[in-house]
């Protein structure tokens, strides 16, 4: 088994939990944001949607202005879950040929040709292709409750599902 077999087993767990949360996204919400500060609906679930496969492409990344990280809104809800099995099938050819050597390489956030950050390329798609994923799909849960929209378990029993309940 190799570095990358594990990540890629749990990237395929994890995407049919955030298949669930994204399907209960609402249209009528999508502009909807909890703070002036914060992304709206649309904007936050098209991020989830697409951090696997945008995070999996990217071999190293040269942020060329702040604009880099401005987030596009779903137009839709309806696209959010195509937009997830594109990205999902996009980490998996990605990061699908990867052997360890690749997987301990350094892979490289730079700004103007200097590093900003600098790690194995494994703690890369842990810290930021997985963990940043769950961040931003547990963020996608309170705004579903503060909607008082239904949340979905992911991980246990939520006050609206209990999948341990008979």
């Amino acid at each position: 088994m190799t570095i990358i077999d594990g990540l890629l087993a749990e990237l395929e767990q994890e995407a049919a939990t955030t298949r669930r949360v994204l399907e209960r996204i609402p249209q009528e919400h999508l502009s909807w944001r909890p703070h002036p500060k914060s992304m709206s609906l649309g904007q936050l679930a098209l991020h989830v949607a697409l951090v696997p496969g945008l995070v999996a492409e990217n071999a190293a990344l040269d942020i060329a202005s702040p604009n880099s990280f401005i987030q596009p809104e779903a137009a839709t809800a309806a696209e959010l879950v195509p937009a997830l099995a594109e990205s999902v099938a996009k980490a998996k050819r990605a990061l699908g040929t990867y052997d360890d050597a690749k997987m301990t390489a350094i892979w490289r956030l730079q700004k103007d040709g200097r590093d900003v950050l600098a790690m194995p390329r494994v703690a890369f798609v842990r810290a930021i292709m997985l963990n940043h994923w769950y961040h931003h799909r547990g963020q996608l849960l309170v705004y579903l409750r503060l909607l008082n929209l239904s949340v979905p378990s992911v991980y246990g029993p939520t006050a609206d599902e209990n999948p341990f309940a008979a």
